[in-house]
């Protein structure tokens, strides 16, 4: 490998700038912003750091060559030119990812397997035996891109999604995407000082990733392994010098970071996971309704990830019922904010933005984001001290 060359750091949709400027205070070069995606130069050393250190990326790829096919022939032909034994050994195992956008293919994996036997066959031509395809483990992530005829082949240097911190205890419930967590607080604009509240936390993500962030300690420091580190070409002292480093850089600082839900069982999964990661003595987590957590005395940041309603219908409520109840939510999430929150700055993440007029606040600005398939809104709203004018909160008795 040379010494400066491309990479792309994937990411989540609406993620992009804030990846962009993360790779810039890094030291990357060259940078350029894509769908998803920012390109950049840099070495071996910044390989390894780019999946160490950065919250908002998804994997970091490596592009190996670019080529124009129509057909799953002409993917195999111009694959089986390429000298496959520089990257990886007969004992070494592969896997080709391969996503389509062409009216030339229509179907993923009949190329992959195409691309699979153009490396099989280089190999049989060159050293009498093949390497094996390992679907769960491979040495080698090759991913093929192909949008119309224009083809893309990337070496995928993270292996497991960046968003696979490591910290995880295991959980029947689906916890918000890390990746999407940090980047919800970096957009915030937490200035990672004051207290930092997430009332609706579950399985605790984003208290985890806002203080993580707050004590600059790397994202991936707590993965086993990287993909990069089975190459030919990976250097364990350089790995070691940049693990190191970062390590070095992690600070002291604890913030005030507090969630809170209502469920017992979530309350208790989130406290074993801020353990997992080491983290159990900066975050506090409280069983509480919204309603009921009690404000740090300084003001600072909440963000919010209340239910959006979709799995109501799931739980047998009726969907006349469902709305109620998602709509009586909201307000709820409004007549708190805005009575015992005041001076502070709340963020709502939701798909459901006819619910979220019930909270009665005008929010600036509304981010595009998704939580997996859902197309969300990240809500900015400004708690000012004069929203105690309005009528007092209801009691539970009313």
């Amino acid at each position: 490998m040379p010494s400066s060359f491309r990479m792309v750091a994937q990411t989540l949709h609406g993620l992009e700038e804030v990846l962009r400027v993360e790779l810039l205070k890094l030291g990357a070069r060259d940078l350029e912003r894509h769908n998803r995606a920012v390109s950049f130069t840099g070495d071996l050393g910044f390989l390894y750091k780019a999946n160490l250190c950065l919250r908002t990326a998804i994997r970091v790829l490596v592009p190996l060559d670019a080529f124009d096919a129509r057909s799953p022939e002409e993917v195999y032909a111009a694959l089986r030119e390429i000298e496959w034994e520089t990257f990886m050994d007969v004992q070494d195992t592969f896997l080709f990812k391969v996503t389509l956008n062409s009216t030339y293919f229509t179907h993923s994996q009949y190329v992959a397997q195409k691309a699979k036997d153009a490396v099989a066959d280089r190999f049989r031509e060159k050293k009498g035996v093949r390497p094996s395809v390992d679907t769960e483990n491979p040495t080698l992530r090759i991913h093929l891109h192909i949008n119309n005829e224009h083809c893309a082949l990337s070496l995928d240097s993270s292996g497991g999604s960046l968003h696979q911190r490591g910290y995880r205890t295991e959980t029947n419930a689906a916890p918000l995407n890390e990746v999407l967590a940090a980047g919800m607080v970096i957009l915030s604009g937490w200035n990672k000082l004051s207290p930092l509240v997430d009332p609706f936390c579950g399985s605790g993500t984003i208290l985890i990733e806002a203080a993580m962030l707050a004590a600059n300690i790397p994202p991936g420091i707590y993965r086993e392994k990287f993909a990069f580190e089975g190459w030919n070409d990976f250097d364990p002292d350089l790995w070691d010098t940049i693990r190191n480093s970062a390590i070095d850089k992690i600070t002291g600082e604890r913030p005030i970071i507090l969630g809170g839900d209502i469920d017992r069982i979530t309350v208790s999964k989130a406290k074993e996971t801020l353990r997992n990661a080491k983290l159990d003595d900066g975050v506090t987590i409280r069983h509480c309704a919204f309603a009921d957590l009690e404000a740090p005395d300084r003001k600072g940041m909440l963000i919010l990830n209340p239910p959006y309603g979709e799995r109501m219908n799931e739980r047998g409520i009726a969907a006349a019922s469902a709305e109620e109840d998602i709509n009586a939510l909201y307000k709820m999430i409004g007549d708190t904010l805005k009575h015992r929150w005041a001076g502070w700055t709340a963020w709502v993440l939701t798909s459901n933005l006819d619910a979220a007029k019930h909270i009665k606040l005008t929010p600036k600005p509304k981010i595009q984001l998704f939580n997996g398939a859902l197309d969300c809104r990240f809500l900015r709203y400004e708690l000012y001290e004069g929203s105690r004018r309005l009528s007092p909160l209801p009691t539970k008795n009313e």
